[in-house]
């Protein structure tokens, strides 16, 4: 691997799938330069066309370049480089690195197994070339394609991962939502004060551990689970904070539509999902936690009991495990039903009643009728009022989808994101770049939004040691 470290400037090749990912990836890299080979933009051509995400990233990238062109008066402009304006940092686009076009016809020296005439074969020959006509610049390719960066590291071409839109270095260092006080917490403080109001409790406490408090954080003190103290963070500024005892959803006169939370991570996460001043809340955690069964049966109770919301609307990504099944026929609803096997399979353990099979059929047709299944493809546009909107498998969403999903949020309208990080099955995402990642960790300075992690399995004993030991 060519690396030349008294080189002041870089030029870094872009691959297809880095600007099909992130349209503004050709403004991200500051003051250094972009060279774009012609096959990327013939990869670009190809898809142009659709409704999807990935289309419409394309056409935007189309966009910029024809802006960025009508820049240049002649060829000689273009042959020394287009300048890019920066968009990080400033309101005002300052001048950053070039653009630079493959202009002419290039011959590199590919091994005979990797003949030209393959885009990523065609990009590695591009970057090449470039290695050994600018001796002064670190030529680095940029793709969001493992198997094309392993071909580019074998052939001595330096090549690196698309890093702008990672959120976190470490997956570990992400919010949990929950924190245990320390030992000595209450003797170390400098003042504490307490007062009841509408039967809770509150605690304004204020010392130096306060400082590193979100809101709507969750608090427990050391002890045994359900005798600790349990708390969350109303509100926090500097090194004072006013703390509220929560409420103890494991006692069955607290039960949300007959379900009792089974620890203390399932507890926080019915407090978030009841209470009606937080408006998003995500809830992470792998499979047979208890994610879609707890916000079911708080969607309910607020839906049907308290009135509290109008309807409970429901999608996910349609992201298949095994190979895809083809056209579905039907409704939205009705294209959507095989997606939500999950909604059911909860359905069936929130709809007991003593009826009988009468009296289950009257049931489950009435949560049917509070429970609308919608498709993601459809959303844009909308404005949702006063709904409960859950938003399962979010971990396949991109940053920029689910900013557009709760963009859709109107008034009395809370939203629901629910994920497991650790299975991912969009191209070109990771823990540290999927857009639950990126609402989990921008969110959590707002005054009205809530996280917790779910930790333990509550499916069945079989579930848990095929989780923790396949």
């Amino acid at each position: 691997m060519i690396k030349r470290p008294d080189a002041a400037k870089h030029l870094f090749v872009l691959d297809t799938n880095v600007l099909m990912h992130d349209p503004t990836a050709l403004f991200r890299f500051d003051e250094h330069d972009i060279f774009l080979p012609m096959v990327v933009l013939e990869e670009l051509d190809k898809g142009k066309k659709g409704l999807s995400e990935v289309s419409r990233n394309v056409r935007q990238v189309s966009r910029f370049l024809d802006s960025l062109l009508e820049q240049a008066a002649s060829n000689e402009a273009i042959n020394s480089g287009i300048p890019l304006p920066s968009i990080s940092g400033s309101d005002v686009p300052q001048s950053s690195g070039r653009l630079f076009f493959q202009t002419q016809q290039i011959s590199g020296d590919l091994p005979k197994e990797l003949p030209g005439h393959q885009a990523d074969n065609a990009i590695l020959e591009v970057a090449t070339h470039l290695q050994k006509t600018r001796t002064d610049t670190n030529i680095i390719l940029v793709s969001k394609d493992i198997n094309l960066r392993i071909k580019a590291t074998i052939l001595g071409i330096c090549a690196e991962d698309y890093y702008n839109d990672k959120v976190l270095d470490d997956v570990d260092l992400l919010y949990r939502g929950a924190s245990e006080l320390a030992a000595d917490f209450w003797d170390d403080l400098n003042r504490l004060d307490s007062w009841t109001q509408d039967g809770r409790t509150f605690y304004q406490v204020a010392g130096d551990a306060v400082k590193d408090w979100y809101p709507n954080q969750l608090l427990y003190s050391p002890g045994e689970e359900g005798a600790s103290i349990e708390a969350i963070v109303r509100s926090c500024k500097h090194d004072t904070a006013d703390i509220e005892l929560i409420q103890d959803y494991r006692r069955e006169k607290h039960a949300v539509w007959g379900i009792m939370a089974r620890n203390r991570e399932q507890n926080f996460a019915l407090n978030l999902l009841m209470d009606p001043d937080i408006d998003f809340v995500t809830l992470l955690g792998q499979a047979g936690t208890g994610k879609t069964l707890l916000t079911l049966a708080a969607a309910l109770t607020q839906c049907v009991e308290h009135k509290r919301y109008s309807e409970i609307v429901m999608t996910r990504v349609t992201v298949p495990v095994g190979e895809d099944i083809g056209f579905l026929p039907g409704t939205e609803e009705e294209k959507m039903t095989p997606w939500m096997g999950a909604l059911m399979d909860n359905l069936e353990v929130l709809n007991k009643t003593d009826g009988g099979d009468w009296g289950r059929q009257a049931t489950n047709d009435l949560l049917q009728r509070w429970i609308k299944i919608r498709s993601l493809n459809f959303m844009r546009g909308r404005t949702f009022l006063n709904r409960f909107i859950i938003i399962d498998e979010a971990q396949n969403l991109t940053s920029k989808q689910m900013k557009t999903l709760i963009t859709r949020a109107g008034p009395g309208t809370k939203i629901i994101c629910l994920g497991n990080i650790a299975q991912i099955d969009t191209p070109y995402l990771s823990e540290t770049t999927s857009g639950l990642t990126y609402v989990v960790d921008h969110f959590k300075n707002w005054a009205h939004s809530g996280h917790i992690t779910l930790l333990r399995g509550e499916r069945s004993r079989l579930a848990d040691f095929a989780s923790e030991n396949l």
